[in-house]
């Protein structure tokens, strides 16, 4: 017989990793055999016929079939091998509800005792339990409830998910919730794709109720973050018209015409050309509705009060034949104005910027039409204004809503403070004060004997001029090259309280404000030698002085015609053209005069700082020198 040719290359090589891959561990390979799978699923079987609360045989249970390597906790693989068990033991005993015509919820029960008894219902239990205490992974219970609804008919998932109502506050629980939160949400969102929207509606409510309190209010799963309109809700109408309709069909156009734009308002607010379409044509429906107003009468045969048990759906029908009853209809004008009031609300939603939001005739245009619906729905039968008035309210917490989802949906929730070990029972007081505040209060304790702390001698130290000035001598200096915003003298409490205290301590500093400025008010011994001769030359009066001609003027006084001659420019009033000695009383002997009318608070410079003597002086040579001035007219004369 002719030899067996050798294996290929490639099959030596895997017979050799196989040698050398080393053998698997007999209890991985116990646990992921369909034997011990098996196994796990009769313990929990013997487990579902036990009458205790779940607390007293159920980490019993997991320890007999698992056989864990910890006491208490599952690792990732025995809770994978559970989570495949338990999924199995479901499925089994589905199976068996349905086979034996029974609700799945109700299998197991016991007829003659009356006693639920439920089968899945205990199994659910049961692993709800060790979730909560943390013996095996908190997200097995969501999966085993979305495998539950999978595998059940609508009916039955009424029951399962009233099941899971009644679980809400175990599910919620921090531990449990943020491992099942995202399958919870699959299980509700399939569950709602499944049922019908108008023959199921109380179910979908029940849903998006459990989701809306399951779920923190701050969760931003359930937002529509970018404003995403649902466009594919077509509101379908008759586009030509039917023999035998005894109704304006081109008004019937119109008022379903509106639908398309309420359908996606940012495609309206954004096209202007379908804006004032939709503007035009929604000035007609409210002008329609306007004329034919609704009588009590009207309002009464749609009370919906008294209906109790009446289900509406959320669609009107759009026939042409309907036309006239629905516009006698309350509800369907109230529905049409409402949306008018939403769609308006979009377009004035608050945190648009200006390219976003409505322009300038366009906000009159709403305006105007917005102010016509509410009147509207306030004639509307019954009870116009506290409709009206609870649609307004519903507007104003949405803008709230709007807002907060444009600042990134911040949480709502604040974590409550930790209190410390050695504080733990004592309860803190807040504190008292006997005069409103802390700071008042100690105040007032500053010292034992309160009168005595307000005259003390410390309390109030008033700093000197030269001390005080210090720091605007030294932004003086060139050398320091001190900017301008951050010179002191830029600083106008600093130059108030320096003015102050030099008026209180230096009168003679004080003057020298009206001629220099806040500068000059510096003491010179603290200025740089450079910038001290700057501020210790005399000003000059030429500035003043034709200020004082100008105000004077032309004003019609008894001495202005007075002649008046220096020694420098007439020699002692003798000789000379009377014209010529015109000039200096105009210049010199005016001023003089004007000095002698004006108030003391009219006078500033160095003219205000002359003592009393110098002024009489003064006075007497100009007496003496207007008495020549009249002796030499005369002799001319």
């Amino acid at each position: 017989m002719a030899e067996p040719s050798p294996p290929p290359s490639n099959a030596g090589l895997r017979i050799l990793l196989s040698k050398d891959r080393p053998a698997p561990s007999s209890s991985s390979t116990a646990v992921s055999s369909h034997a011990d799978r098996d196994r796990i699923i009769a313990v929990f079987r013997d487990a579902l016929s036990r009458i205790e609360s779940p607390e007293t045989f159920a980490l019993q249970t997991v320890q007999e079939a698992i056989k864990p390597q910890k006491e208490t906790v599952l690792v990732l693989e025995e809770n994978q091998s559970l989570e495949n068990a338990l999924r199995t033991l479901l499925q089994e005993l589905a199976s068996s509800a349905v086979q034996s015509a029974k609700k799945i919820m109700q299998y197991g029960n016991s007829l003659d005792s009356g006693e639920s008894n439920c089968l899945i219902t205990r199994l659910l239990d049961i692993v709800l339990y060790l979730c909560e205490r943390g013996h095996v992974e908190g997200g097995m219970v969501f999966q085993l409830l979305e495998d539950l609804t999978e595998m059940s008919t609508i009916k039955d998932c009424k029951d399962i998910f009233g099941y899971i109502e009644s679980k809400q506050d175990v599910l919620g629980k921090q531990e449990l919730f943020g491992r099942g939160k995202l399958v919870m949400l699959r299980t509700c969102n399939q569950l709602l794709r499944r049922l019908s929207k108008a023959n199921d509606v109380v179910f979908c409510g029940r849903i998006i109720m459990f989701l809306a309190h399951f779920f923190p209010l701050s969760e931003r799963s359930a937002l529509n973050i970018k404003g995403v309109f649902n466009t594919s809700n077509v509101t379908k109408y008759e586009k030509d018209a039917m023999d035998g309709i005894s109704i304006d069909f081109n008004f019937y156009k119109t008022l379903w015409s509106l639908q398309e734009h309420f359908s996606n308002p940012s495609l309206t607010a954004t096209n202007p050309a379908k804006w004032q379409k939709f503007y035009s044509n929604l000035t007609v429906v409210l002008n329609t509705f306007e004329a034919q107003p609704l009588s009590d009468d009207d309002g009464k045969l749609n009370n919906l009060d008294q209906e109790e048990d009446a289900a509406f759906n959320i669609k009107y029908l759009t026939s042409s034949k309907l036309m006239g009853l629905e516009l006698k209809d309350p509800s369907f004008r109230r529905h049409i104005l409402v949306q008018c009031l939403i769609f308006f609300d979009y377009l004035k939603a608050p945190g648009k910027n200006e390219k976003e939001g409505p322009t300038g005739n366009m906000k009159e245009e709403i305006k105007t039409c917005e102010e016509h619906a509410k009147k509207l729905l306030e004639i509307i039968p019954p009870k116009g204004k506290e409709f009206l008035k609870s649609v307004e309210h519903i507007l104003e917490r949405e803008k709230n809503w709007v807002w907060w989802k444009r600042d990134g949906c911040p949480a709502f929730e604040k974590q409550p403070f930790e209190k410390k070990s050695g504080q733990a029972g004592v309860r803190k007081r807040k504190p008292r004060w006997r005069l409103g505040n802390k700071e008042l209060s100690q105040l007032w304790k500053w010292a034992e004997q309160n009168p005595n702390a307000l005259t003390d001698s410390e309390r109030v130290c008033m700093p000197s001029i030269t001390e005080y000035w210090k720091p605007l001598a030294e932004d003086m200096d060139p050398s320091a090259g001190i900017e301008e915003d951050y010179h002191h003298k830029s600083n106008r409490v600093y130059c108030w309280k320096g003015l102050r205290f030099s008026a209180r301590q230096d009168l003679e500093l004080f003057s020298r404000f009206s001629d220099y400025g806040i500068e000059g008010v510096v003491p010179q011994e603290l200025l740089p030698p450079d910038v001290n001769t700057k501020f210790s030359s005399k000003p000059t009066e030429k500035v003043k002085r034709p200020k004082r001609e100008d105000t004077k003027g032309a004003s019609a006084q008894p001495k202005e015609q007075q002649v008046a001659a220096t020694p420098e420019t007439d020699g002692g009033g003798s000789g000379g053209d009377p014209e010529e000695g015109a000039v200096p009383m105009d210049s010199d002997n005016a001023v003089a005069e004007d000095g002698q009318k004006q108030s003391p608070e009219e006078v500033s410079g160095p003219e205000s700082g002359q003592c009393e003597a110098e002024a009489d002086a003064d006075d007497n040579m100009k007496t003496a020198t207007s008495k020549d001035a009249r002796a030499g007219e005369k002799e001319k004369l």
